[in-house]
């Protein structure tokens, strides 16, 4: 299953969107934003928010 934002809780560092290996993460609206199709499912995003906006569900 692809990662999963909070948009809530997302402050739009763009630290996922750098660590990303498969470049399946980019910027909506001033948040992060995850394309299911590109996601690999590793969860290096999930580790890179220093938010914990990111999840594996």
């Amino acid at each position: 299953m692809p990662a999963q934002v909070d948009k809530e809780k997302c402050t739009g560092c763009e630290s996922c969107v750098e660590e990303c290996p498969s470049e399946a993460i980019s910027m909506e609206d001033g948040k992060a934003k995850v394309n299911p199709e590109a996601c690999i499912d590793c969860g290096v995003c999930v580790d890179a928010c220093p938010e914990q906006a990111i999840s594996m569900q």
